[in-house]
């Protein structure tokens, strides 16, 4: 059994495999027949509640609509994958096939089959089955998946399927009761309970390896491998989360479970099937969250939190609206921005052509600047093509058993069709291209040159140098 951590945070589909961008592409031209689905975003309490004694008829309701998600992939072992064998001559060994089975979970959102789960849970499939609680099963075909916020949305071909409401996942509150449910560990569909132990939990390092999105619910419903897709209800029986992760000392759960809230899986879900893919806002600055020190510097209000422009893109939205670097952003649309995480996540919602009024801070003054959004493109992590890397982290450094003495990009993705699959592998790193060092991406591209170049890397215990040609 293959799992998949992540510093101590652990995802909790049965079995995963790396994380990689798979979309199913569609006939954009064609007519996409919409879920029609059943939304109720009233707050789940108006102040006292009653005691309950039972949530039984709320359950049996849901239960129906979790099902269990399993996912196959072939699997080629290769000796040549290791670009080292080539250095030290070793015979490659004859390509070897085996089946990787995969268990995780995911919740029937429309009558006519739409299902959100997790990435994780059904990346890189060749195959996809769905098991209802009543022990029909069906073939699902993936629709869209994305890796930035670890959802995917599957279908399956059927009529009048049980589904679940949704909530208004912004209207949750720390202390709301939730349940949890899925498949755990293949024993069949459980239901914990539990409450919302906090919201908007963003600095996780989840999703960093692919520049990723978070902004997760907090619960300690149990949650465990297996419940990856699963639903996370509220007291009325309405879908407020996708369960998706779990922090763990002992591969179990120990009461800290996160959940993507479901109005931000709900968005994602519509654009995955209206065109296969997802559309990000680009606002086009670098920035940075505010410190006591920028505070003095600045001269800014005592404890102002916030961002501070460093670099404006040439020509980027942000350069066209006449934001400046030193500015300090501390609200978009009036929903305050307290760290580079909130500014990344509603920028990263919003629709690109849309526009949003920043409130900022500009030599002392408050300001409102009204910005027309670009659209983010998604090669912003590609180094080479099919090949993508990030800066290292701590979670890649601790993940890796790397020291601080290791610095550069560490490559989180080579695609099949790359012309440097066999010599770029997942997990290595690129210490230095022709001899100067890397920092970031947008530096390390420009230090290719079109021909043969020279990299430093770093795998495996050891530095090497290879070659690599660009045309």
């Amino acid at each position: 059994m293959k799992l998949k951590f992540i510093s101590s945070l652990l995802l909790v589909a049965f079995v995963g495999w790396g994380a990689t961008l798979f979309v199913v592409a569609q006939d954009k031209t064609s007519k996409v027949n919409k879920p029609e689905l059943s939304i109720d975003p009233s707050p789940v309490s108006e102040g006292a509640s009653a005691v309950v004694a039972s949530y039984a008829d709320m359950v049996e309701k849901v239960q129906p609509a979790v099902v269990s998600v399993y996912s196959t992939k072939i699997v080629t072992s290769r000796a040549a994958s290791d670009p080292f064998s080539r250095i030290f001559g070793g015979s490659p060994e004859r390509s070897r096939e085996h089946k990787e089975e995969g268990l995780g979970s995911g919740v029937i959102v429309s009558k006519d089959g739409y299902i959100i789960t997790n990435n994780h849970v059904v990346e890189g499939a060749d195959e996809l089955s769905v098991l209802l609680p009543d022990d029909r099963e069906y073939k699902a075909t993936l629709i869209g998946s994305d890796p930035k916020t670890d959802v995917a949305v599957i279908k399956i071909e059927a009529e009048n399927l049980p589904v679940v409401t949704l909530a208004d996942s912004d209207r949750l509150r720390v202390g709301d009761i939730v349940f949890a449910v899925g498949n755990p560990l293949g024993v069949g569909q459980t239901v914990t309970m539990g409450i919302v132990s906090a919201k908007g939990r963003n600095k996780l390092g989840l999703l960093e390896n692919v520049g990723g999105y978070e902004d997760f619910i907090q619960t300690d419903a149990a949650i465990n491998m297996g419940n990856s897709g699963g639903a996370l209800i509220d007291a009325k029986g309405r879908l407020v989360g996708i369960n998706s992760a779990i922090v763990s000392t002992t591969k179990g759960n120990i009461g800290i479970g996160f959940a993507i809230p479901v109005n931000l899986a709900a968005s994602i879900m519509h654009s995955l099937i209206d065109t296969g893919t997802v559309a990000r806002g680009f606002l086009g600055v670098k920035s940075e969250s505010v410190t006591a020190e920028i505070v003095e510097a600045l001269n800014l209000p005592k404890n102002t939190k916030g961002v501070v422009i460093t670099e404006v893109t040439e020509n980027g939205p942000a350069e066209k609206a006449g934001l400046q670097r030193t500015d300090v952003i501390v609200g978009i649309n009036n929903r305050p921005v307290s760290s580079l995480e909130d500014l990344r996540l509603i920028i990263a919602q919003s629709i690109p052509g849309s526009s949003v009024v920043l409130q900022l801070i500009r030599d002392g003054k408050e300001k409102s600047v009204e910005v027309t959004l670009g659209e983010l493109s998604e090669i912003v992590n590609q180094l080479l093509p099919g090949v993508d890397a990030s800066p290292l982290s701590d979670e890649a450094r601790g993940r890796l058993g790397l020291d601080s003495r290791v610095t550069g990009l560490v490559v989180t993705e080579v695609s099949e069709d790359s012309p440097y699959t066999g010599y770029l592998v997942p997990n290595i790193v690129i210490v230095e291209i022709n001899r100067s060092a890397v920092t970031d991406i947008t530096s390390a591209r420009d230090l290719f040159r079109v021909g043969r170049n020279l990299l430093l890397v770093y795998y495996r215990g050891q530095y090497r140098y290879l070659t690599v040609s660009v045309k």
